[in-house]
């Protein structure tokens, strides 16, 4: 499985800590930048992993800036994208089984090393129920397609 990663300069560092847990743990990863801690603009590369995520070039993305927000505002933006940003474990895991998340955003402001680490796990092993919440899913991808314009 590829996991498509993406941060600004505030994420860059975990950036690089979750991408050698991830390779480590046997991931494939796609790093899309940044490459290094110098000052960026967080919705470009919100904008390149949610495309990646988009297009089915990699299962899910996981997207690192000061507090996970601006990340989540803006690769919401991209069609069939399901960001959450999150900072602690009952949030990640049920974003994945009721919401069917396919990003995760982090802030590196706001956690440790450690527990991201451990959200990035949560997240990537908790598959989405189905049932009433494929049924919810579906109904934010109707307001998505009936608001999208492109």
């Amino acid at each position: 499985m590829t996991i498509a990663l993406g941060a600004d300069s505030a994420g860059y560092s975990l950036k690089e800590k979750i991408k050698k847990h991830l390779i480590e743990k046997g991931y494939e990863v796609k790093d899309l930048g940044a490459y290094c801690d110098e000052s960026s603009h967080y919705p470009e590369f919100a904008y390149k992993t949610a495309v990646c995520v988009s297009k089915g070039e990699c299962r899910f993305g996981i997207l690192i800036c000061g507090t996970g927000v601006g990340m989540s505002i803006a690769a919401n933006k991209v069609k069939g994208i399901r960001a959450a940003a999150v900072s602690e474990h009952y949030s990640t895991k049920y974003t994945r089984l009721h919401n069917d998340a396919n990003i995760l955003c982090l802030g590196a402001r706001t956690l440790g090393e450690g527990i991201a680490l451990e959200l990035v796990d949560v997240f990537l092993n908790t598959e989405a129920e189905k049932g009433r919440h494929l049924e919810r899913v579906k109904m934010i991808a109707d307001i998505e397609n009936e608001n999208y314009k492109a």
